[in-house]
C-alpha cells in the first residue's frame, strides 16, 4: 500500500532518476505537473519541500535545458498522478453515527 502522505513523495510518483550535472536526482509527478526530488525524501512520512518549495516552471526550463520535453513527460505519466498522492476521493463518506440517527 503507498504512503498516504499527502505532502510528501512517493515512489509511485518517481517517473525517473536524472543526472542534473553530477547530481542524481528523482523527476516525480502530481497534481500540479513535474518537480525533481531527492531519494531521501521518497516514502519518507514527511513533508518534501522539493514538491512545494520550488517553482514548477524552473523544473520545465531545467528539463529543457538537459534535453528533455517536459510537456511530452507530463502527457506520458500523468496516469501516476492519483496512484501516489495519497488524494482521498471526491465522494463523501458516510459517518455512520450520523445515519443511524436518521432512521426516525
Amino acid at each position: 500500500m503507498a504512503n498516504q502522505n499527502r505532502y510528501g513523495t512517493t515512489a509511485e510518483m518517481v517517473i525517473q532518476e536524472i543526472d542534473d550535472h553530477g547530481i542524481k536526482r528523482l523527476l516525480a509527478i502530481d497534481g500540479k505537473g513535474l518537480y525533481l526530488t531527492s531519494h531521501k525524501l521518497v516514502n519518507k512520512n514527511l513533508a518534501d519541500v522539493n514538491r512545494y518549495g520550488n517553482n514548477r516552471m524552473d523544473c520545465n526550463t531545467k528539463l529543457e535545458e538537459m534535453g528533455y520535453d517536459p510537456n511530452e513527460i507530463y502527457e506520458e505519466n500523468k496516469h501516476l498522478i492519483n496512484a501516489g498522492t495519497g488524494q482521498q476521493s471526491k465522494t463523501k463518506k458516510l459517518n455512520p453515527i450520523k445515519a443511524s440517527k436518521r432512521r426516525g
